[in-house]
């Protein structure tokens, strides 16, 4: 689904991703690990086209899209959740949905992608008319995703979901991972809570000072508390 080659990125002259290389496949769940700074942020802003100083090569589906805009990789079907999730103020939990169709072709099925979405995500079911904003931390984080299910994109980039999300939610939150893999949806995450993303996820990277200095089966790393404490103690 996704192969990522020797990729570089910079803002301005700070090389913050040096030659990184990883790979995930359709219907996996794979993390990104490392402490803060180590690069994972950067390295999902350049996969999905916002970072200008790039380098390299990132393959998504089939596609050589590096030097694509962020929105040729969107109706490609690669979504991307922002930490800090990017809810528009004024607009209700409904309209910040609509916004996940607002590029995409089916227009018309607005309303059936709503309900099929509100199934899915029970607390924003009960907001639709509220606004997005007037939610807390964690029902905005779902309303975030929720939204990128909108377009039915084949894989998803989560950016910190649990940050700052009270545990009752998280524990919902990373449920809905799960559900989402068995419905298909592929996923790239970067969540510094290592024990919930390695619980949920197939394979892992660990970045360092923007190098992948390891990699392996989650579950293994997930035994590894020597490469936690090494590479992701906070």
């Amino acid at each position: 689904m996704l192969k990522v080659n020797q990729l570089n990125a910079w803002y301005d002259r700070s090389h913050v991703v040096q030659d990184i290389s990883f790979e995930v496949r359709p219907g996996e769940i794979v993390t990104l690990m490392g402490r803060n700074g180590a690069g994972k942020t950067t390295t999902l802003r350049t996969i999905m086209g916002l970072v200008a100083k790039r380098s390299g090569s990132v393959v998504f589906d089939g596609h050589e899209c590096l030097a694509q805009p962020a929105h040729t990789r969107f109706h490609l079907g690669l979504a991307y959740v922002p930490e800090d999730r990017k809810i528009v103020p004024g607009l209700t939990v409904r309209e910040n949905l609509q916004l996940g169709l607002i590029a995409k072709a089916g227009r018309n099925q607005v309303a059936e992608m709503i309900d099929e979405i509100a199934e899915i995500f029970p607390r924003l079911k009960e907001r639709l008319d509220q606004d997005g904003t007037s939610m807390s931390g964690g029902e905005q984080q779902m309303l975030a995703i929720a939204r990128a299910m909108m377009a039915r994109p084949k894989m998803i980039l989560l950016d910190e979901p649990s940050e700052g999300i009270m545990p009752i939610l998280v524990d919902e939150m990373f449920g809905l991972f799960r559900r989402m893999k068995q419905q298909g949806t592929t996923i790239l995450l970067v969540e510094q809570n290592v024990e919930r993303a390695l619980s949920v996820s197939d394979r892992a990277y660990i970045l360092d000072q923007g190098q992948i200095v390891h990699s392996g089966d989650a579950h293994e790393l997930l035994a590894n508390q020597e490469i936690q404490e090494k590479y992701c103690a906070v």
